[in-house]
């Protein structure tokens, strides 16, 4: 018969035992895989938007609630508490790194913002958990040359440059010899090189990150393709439908060589389908869009590449108050207030306004939680 002093002692074990598996379980659960994503492309993922264009957003309700999320009740700009992110996002060519806890101005400038910031709000609020974000951008960028994807081979001279070629007695050698040496995917290249980069010594971005945690590759979004959209010499059809055909076949070689080079095959892929103009598009744009967002109906990519379309996002009353300006067409007050408030920079670039492109960064954040729950 065990002794009172005995039974006493066998609780006490018995409590330490439940104690410390309840502790390794918590550990576990904090130790879980960092989430990392990967935001690329050229200026729109540069990002110029201008945070003076933030009130703006107040007085429309598809867009105020987002304000609130960008803001800290003093009106300043949030700061991310979980979300850290190094980015390349400044000039055309450099490499620079900034980095630090997720806010405005990892952009093209201090004072701008890109899809990066309210993509990293909503992911944060989405997963409730320490987020890296790795930015790479350069403004001015196609994909087809200058984020080439290598399995895409070289770019062969088109009928259009050997016409030119003809026309003005250039020797057609000589210029398919020129074309030859031109270096493609440079811009790939510094892309993945600056993810393993920063993959090689994550807590030097994160300070809190634990090497014995891991890290998972949870999505890769790419904004891009004005540079391509206005290419006539490489898309010679574009007036056709199918006359971007060799974007759409690019832009799937592309994600196939990123998740192979990161050695992360399923890796979520949102596609950001150009939006300027909106929903009144262009024939050329109408084309193009068609091209960028083909590679998610291909069957290898179902349920892991979604394209989002961004045109529904556009603001057609600032869009039209901008092109009255550049005619020199006399605007009331009220317009020029609605204009100055909304509006820092062209049409190529979401006219610089925050009430376009706050919602794009939460459409592509909402866009890879979706396929995160597919995966």
């Amino acid at each position: 018969m065990r002794k009172k002093g005995q039974r006493i002692n066998m609780k006490r074990m018995m409590i330490a035992v439940i104690v410390g598996l309840m502790a390794g379980i918590t550990s576990q659960a904090v130790a879980k895989p960092l989430k990392v994503f990967i935001l690329a492309g050229q200026s729109n993922m540069q990002g110029n938007v201008d945070v003076s264009t933030f009130d703006s957003m107040a007085g429309d309700p598809k867009t105020a609630p987002i304000l609130k999320e960008m803001r800290n009740a003093d009106g300043t700009p949030r700061v991310c508490e979980k979300v850290w992110i190094s980015a390349i996002c400044r000039a055309y060519q450099d490499t620079n790194e900034y980095t630090g806890r997720l806010t405005t101005g990892f952009a093209a400038s201090t004072d701008k913002i890109g899809p990066e910031f309210t993509f990293g709000i909503y992911m944060e609020k989405a997963l409730n958990e320490p987020i890296l974000i790795i930015k790479t951008s350069w403004g001015g960028k196609d994909l087809a040359s200058d984020f080439r994807p290598p399995s895409a081979g070289p770019l062969l001279v088109s009928k259009k440059s050997y016409d030119w070629a003809r026309k003005h007695n250039e020797d057609l050698n000589a210029l398919t010899e020129k074309i030859a040496k031109i270096e493609r995917g440079m811009f790939y290249r510094l892309m993945i090189e600056h993810v393993k980069k920063v993959l090689g010594d994550i807590k030097r971005v994160v300070p809190d990150y634990d090497p014995a945690q891991g890290y998972e590759l949870a999505g890769f979004v790419w904004f891009q393709g004005f540079n391509d959209y206005i290419n006539e010499w490489t898309y010679e059809d574009r007036d056709q439908p199918g006359g971007y055909s060799l974007y759409a076949k690019w832009l799937a070689m592309f994600i196939r060589d990123v998740r192979k080079d990161l050695s992360a095959p399923k890796m979520p892929f949102v596609i950001g389908v150009m939006g300027i103009d909106g929903m009144k598009p262009g024939l050329h744009m109408q084309h193009f869009r068609a091209a960028m967002a083909a590679p998610a109906s291909l069957p290898e990519f179902k349920g892991n590449v979604v394209a989002v379309e961004t045109a529904p996002f556009w603001d057609d009353d600032l869009d039209s108050l901008q092109k009255r300006a550049e005619k020199h067409e006399k605007l009331t007050p009220e317009e020029e207030k609605r204009l100055k408030a909304g509006v820092s920079n062209g049409g190529y670039h979401y006219l610089g306004a925050a009430k376009i492109m706050a919602p794009i960064g939460k459409a592509f954040a909402e866009a890879i939680v979706n396929l995160q729950k597919t995966k």
